[in-house]
């Protein structure tokens, strides 16, 4: 499957997407911990209704029903925020893949050909790449040849040098 390059907002070469980072991370961080919590409870709120209605307290006198009610605005402004966070980093060109990880993908060419550069939180810098079919259990390492001609400056340079 051939991926057209002009379906990113943006092209990145490695030093490119690591010159990013600094906002990527920021926003990858705050996108984590919502994602996580956001997660944690909506399991929570979940597991409440379940409980609620096995013990048939479906009527308007149940006085924890307003309190689940604000749960529930809650939990929606919160993905209301998180949805922001996904925005930002489109806008930057990056493509968000998993909130509570923290992991991005850079479109990049090598060979031709679109492929992901992949950044996870926690990650020095963008130190690995995939097919953009394979995602990321198909993760390869940069290699050392690859990172010396990002370094190099060189206006032909694909963003991974050829393998």
């Amino acid at each position: 499957m051939s991926v057209d390059p002009s379906d990113f907002k943006r092209l990145f070469t490695v030093d490119e997407a690591n010159a990013t980072l600094p906002l990527v991370s920021a926003i990858c961080s705050d996108m984590s911990e919502l994602s996580q919590s956001l997660l944690e409870r909506r399991e929570r709120l979940a597991h409440l209704a379940g409980r609620r209605a096995a013990a048939g307290k479906t009527d308007r006198s149940d006085p924890y029903l307003e309190e689940l009610a604000q749960v529930e605005e809650d939990l929606n402004n919160e993905s209301q925020r998180l949805q922001e966070y996904v925005t930002e980093l489109q806008d930057l060109g990056v493509e968000p893949k998993d909130g509570p990880k923290g992991l991005v993908d850079f479109p990049s060419m090598m060979d031709g050909r679109v492929v992901f550069l992949c950044w996870q939180l926690g990650e020095p810098e963008v130190l690995y790449w995939h097919e953009v079919e394979e995602g990321f259990p198909g993760r390869q390492p940069l290699t050392a040849d690859s990172a010396a001609d990002s370094s190099a400056g060189d206006d032909s340079f694909d963003g991974l040098g050829g393998e």
